[in-house]
């Protein structure tokens, strides 16, 4: 049996509106406060954030050197959110211990020790030779 497959025309696509890009700004603020009230890591996340800037401040990095910085932060923090994400919709589908959950969850949580272990590397080849100096 051959599933039909349904593709919204230009007509059923709403036009564009600045109320609906502002609403949709207010749900990312508003993922962002729950994802911070919530989930401890963000704090520790926060912190570091913090102390890689400042310390970029100190030791007067290089402009590719601040990009790369910024690269890895955010690449860290989406990995944080969609892990949290992940997590959050893996408990929706079952609480119980599953083994495909909880390779899901595994899986994710990987992905945030492997982009904080990148993001430690790189601010390791920046600041280790400024701290040697």
């Amino acid at each position: 049996m051959k599933e039909e497959i349904t593709i919204k025309t230009e007509a059923s696509t709403p036009s564009f509106s600045i109320k609906a890009r502002l609403r949709s700004f207010r749900y990312a603020f508003e993922g962002l406060n729950a994802f911070f009230s919530t989930q401890h890591n963000a704090i520790i996340h926060l912190i570091m954030t913090f102390i890689v800037f400042i310390a970029a401040l100190f030791f007067n990095v290089s402009k590719e050197e601040g990009i790369a910085l910024i690269i890895v932060s955010a690449i860290v923090w989406m990995a944080e959110l969609f892990n949290t994400a992940i997590e959050k919709l893996a408990d929706m589908v079952s609480k119980d211990l599953r083994p495909g959950i909880k390779f899901i969850k595994d899986v994710s949580a990987a992905a945030v020790l492997l982009s904080a272990t990148a993001a430690f590397l790189t601010g390791a080849i920046i600041f280790l030779p400024k701290l040697m100096a």
